[in-house]
């Protein structure tokens, strides 16, 4: 099927409340998110499980991450 851009903006605005970079922020986030909670605190850390999930900066990651989840990475991972 050929859709342009503009098309599958206008769907995933319309289906989803959001542009397909904010999906694939918060997919990538839920992930991130889902892996700091079975991981080992002794085992890894924020940065690694921020850079497995496609976040390069561990800064930007943090910064999405606490206003979605209501706490820090760090909390996360200890808990």
């Amino acid at each position: 099927v050929y859709a342009t851009p503009r098309a599958v903006q206008d769907v995933f605005r319309r289906h989803l409340d959001m542009t397909p970079m904010q999906y694939l922020w918060r997919v990538r986030l839920d992930r991130a998110h889902r892996d700091l909670i079975e991981s080992d605190p002794g085992a890894t850390t924020v940065g690694a499980v921020a850079a497995h999930g496609g976040f390069a900066h561990q800064g930007r990651f943090a910064r999405l991450y606490r206003p979605t989840y209501g706490g820090s990475p760090n909390q996360t991972l200890s808990a």
